[in-house]
């Protein structure tokens, strides 16, 4: 019997319970303290909210960025021969994190129902994935080869998603790679060529700019020699970026920061997510054929 594939279900519900219980990432959530126990709690959610920040740091550290966590699951057999099958004739890390890139790239891009951010496993036995999902898949896949890896959340304007569905904004996954003594990121592993090839096809023939999620002048590829996006303008000039969100290990990671807690609900953006589904299945199947 394989004893991994039974504890993950089961690390699944300590997390989910984690979470429900008022506790995730460092952050106690129930506001509901009794009054003798105010400043005791105060107190401790100081020390908490330090705790946290540490974290925070310590993701700038690339020894930081190849620890395991509940998404990444570096102790899974599965992904480990996956990483090690990609990078075996690698002589270089860069020649690892290319090989990875080239894999995950070539995963179709479509977008699932989910309650909850999947695994790098979960993604890596469908086989497909959107976004979050595939960054989670590289990034486990690269701290698996021995190459620290990050994810980079930038909150977007949602009309780069104009033609899939209609956003006011959009948190956007880079995977940033420890490379020659620097992170190198990249976002162009979200769609596999033929949506790109089509997605730009279709803005060409409507004379815009961007929608689908990339541009019309996209960048396709990632050399792994500098940082590359899918827009053609530096960050710092798309009107497309509204604001940097930090590093993070993972997706969970991200949604236990100020950051994300002070706009979402957890529960509900992957209720909303899961309402736009249908919508954007849809579009992505039209604009494929």
């Amino acid at each position: 019997m394989n004893t991994s594939r039974v504890a993950r279900p089961i690390r699944l519900l300590q997390h989910n319970a984690r979470f429900e219980s008022g506790c995730f990432d460092g952050y106690h959530t129930n506001a509901l303290q009794a009054p003798g126990r105010a400043r005791r709690n105060t107190l401790e959610e100081t020390f908490l909210n330090m705790a946290a920040q540490r974290r925070s740091r310590g993701v700038d550290m690339p020894e930081a960025c190849l620890r395991s966590t509940f998404l990444l699951d570096l102790d899974d057999p599965r992904l480990r021969m996956r990483a090690s099958s990609l990078t075996q004739f690698s002589l270089n890390d860069r020649a690892k994190a290319l090989a990875i890139y080239a894999y995950v790239k070539r995963l179709p891009y479509t977008r699932p129902f989910k309650m909850g951010h999947r695994t790098a496993r979960d993604v890596l036995d469908s086989g497909m994935g959107d976004g979050p999902d595939k960054a989670t898949l590289m990034i486990s896949l690269l701290r698996h080869a021995g190459v620290p890896a990050r994810m980079r959340i930038v909150r977007m304007d949602g009309q780069i998603m104009r033609g899939l569905v209609d956003l006011e904004t959009i948190s956007w996954p880079f995977v940033e790679v420890w490379l020659d003594g620097r992170w190198i990121g990249t976002d162009t592993y979200i769609f596999d060529a033929p949506y790109m090839a089509a997605a730009r096809q279709a803005l060409k023939d409507s004379g815009q700019q961007f929608g689908f999620g990339v541009y019309v002048n996209t960048l396709p590829l990632w050399t792994a020699l500098e940082s590359a996006s899918l827009s053609p303008l530096p960050p710092q000039s798309d009107p497309m970026v509204l604001e940097d969100m930090g590093a993070y290990h993972d997706h969970d990671h991200y949604m236990g920061s100020r950051g994300f807690r002070s706009r979402h609900s957890r529960l509900g953006r992957f209720l909303h997510w899961n309402l736009l589904v249908p919508k954007i299945r849809l579009a992505v199947l039209r604009l494929r054929r």
